[in-house]
């Protein structure tokens, strides 16, 4: 795969992994810290997942990931029921995310290739990165809570549509990405970012 760093002088390319997962993360843990204990089952945009699964699911994700930034194995085939595991796991969830910044913001977590497939490192940090942004908006989404990128979190946005644009053939062939969507007329920036994942950005929960 090519590096998705351009020479095009964009913000969101001149800035770090670390950097940016800082940013998405100032704004995830507020969405996460707001979830209700009865909200937990249900559906996603992800359709895959509800709620708790996709926390779950979140968890493995920045666990993993971490060991990726070091250039250690993965494995992403153990998920472990994080949520069930006591009432903090809130707090522990803005805990791990915080280990997840350092862990990309150490010298050379971008530099060279890591994981089974030996992807670029910086392709590598910029998929958690997506995760950290959409699967955000999948939780806010199904709970009734505002997640709209403004301000600095743009730059992640920016940084993301090139990522999605180098990955979507791969990633749809994996079925990690659905086919990408049309875009709602005056489409923002990160609704044809959630577009191209597959997702309609004008999602609401099923009325119960």
């Amino acid at each position: 795969m090519n590096d998705i760093h351009g020479n095009n002088g964009s913000l969101g390319h001149a800035r770090g992994i670390g950097d940016l997962l800082d940013v998405a993360v100032e704004r995830a843990v507020p969405v996460v810290r707001a979830l209700p204990d009865g909200r937990l089952e249900a559906a996603t945009p992800c359709a895959e997942f509800d709620v708790k699964a996709l926390v779950n699911h979140l968890f493995q994700v920045m666990e993993q990931f971490q060991r990726l930034a070091a250039k250690q194995d993965s494995d992403f085939t153990q998920s472990a029921d994080r949520v069930a595991e006591g009432p903090d796991w809130r707090e522990r969830f803005g805990e791990e995310a915080r280990k997840l910044v350092a862990a990309w913001s150490a010298p050379g977590a971008e530099e060279g290739t890591t994981g089974a497939m030996n992807m670029p490192a910086a392709t590598v940090g910029s998929m958690v990165l997506l995760d950290l942004t959409v699967h955000i908006w999948d939780l806010a989404r199904a709970t009734g809570q505002e997640y709209v990128p403004e301000g600095e979190a743009l730059v992640v946005v920016e940084r993301l549509a090139a990522t999605v644009a180098e990955l979507a053939p791969t990633a749809r062939s994996m079925g990690v990405f659905g086919e990408a969507v049309p875009e709602p007329a005056g489409a923002s920036a990160f609704e044809r970012l959630l577009a191209a994942t597959g997702r309609d950005p004008r999602w609401a929960a099923p009325v119960s």
